[in-house]
């Protein structure tokens, strides 16, 4: 035991001796060994087809998970760049959800889960994690109507980054397709220029991205030039969306309650905007 315990020269004694043990060992275990092989022999069909049954219902209940970890981590990650959007603007954000959309082909409008209780009021910006998407119209206690940039009844005063050259982009019924009107055929435009919210007219925050130039065409002898513009918002795809407040300093924006919250009131007052 001292030789063992105070020069360690007994470990290849018991390394030896522990080798010769494990039959023993081996047998001890026999006799369990044996019952459940004995026990599997009489094992019957039915047993074997709850257990079957048993595991499918198992594999199903983790794929519904995987599933939703799968959808979870696609929120996040939406989550992540609606945060890093919001973190430049200045306005006062919160994050609602889409929860319907309009069935009517010919309106673009959704609904999302924010109201009055949350502090919501018709001629709130909407915006993803890309773009403005449109203005609220309508808000009851829990939900508010959000009519899109993309509705042929809808009017943005926008200005081009690079130059500063001021703009009216209406909306065409398109959800991919946006018309700059008002633009004169000597105006400094080209395809690729991002077209950003000019803050004319009051309705929409200056700075927040709508649309980027995607076609340019001149017709002969007339004052205007034809522009197409893609949105940056994905309006068919995003669920997630950011509803500015407007500053607490600033003028409330007066719309009418209902339906006529809409559009005509936004495209008059881009248009007067543009004209400034």
């Amino acid at each position: 035991m001292v030789a063992d315990a105070r020069f360690d020269k007994l470990s290849t004694v018991r390394s030896t001796i522990a080798t010769g043990l494990a039959p023993v060992y081996w047998l001890g275990n026999a006799p369990y060994e044996f019952s459940d092989w004995f026990a599997g022999l009489f094992e019957n069909k039915q047993d074997l087809q709850e257990e079957n049954e048993d595991l499918r219902a198992r594999l199903l209940i983790l794929e519904r998970r995987a599933l939703k970890y799968a959808a979870l981590a696609s929120e996040n990650n939406e989550l992540r760049r609606l945060m890093n959007s919001s973190e430049v603007l200045d306005d006062r954000v919160i994050v609602g959800e889409v929860v319907g959309v309009s069935p009517d082909p010919f309106s673009h409008e959704i609904i999302i889960n924010k109201g009055r209780s949350d502090g919501l009021s018709p001629g709130q910006a909407i915006l993803d994690a890309h773009g403005l998407m449109g203005q609220v119209v309508q808000s009851s206690q829990i939900t508010s109507r959000v009519l899109l940039v993309s509705d042929s009844s809808h009017a943005v005063p926008v200005e081009v980054v690079r130059n500063g050259l001021r703009a009216i982009l209406l909306g065409t019924g398109d959800t991919d397709t946006l018309d700059l009107v008002h633009v004169p055929d000597t105006a400094d435009i080209r395809e690729g220029d991002l077209l950003v919210s000019s803050g004319l007219g009051g309705r929409f925050p200056r700075g927040y991205p709508v649309a980027e130039v995607s076609r340019i065409s001149k017709e002969p002898g007339e004052p205007f030039v034809s522009i197409e513009a893609t949105p940056k918002a994905q309006l068919n795809q995003s669920r997630l969306v950011l509803v500015v407040f407007p500053p607490e300093n600033a003028a409330p924006i007066e719309t009418d309650e209902g339906e006529g919250a809409s559009a005509a009131n936004v495209a008059e007052d881009a248009s007067q905007g543009g004209q400034d």
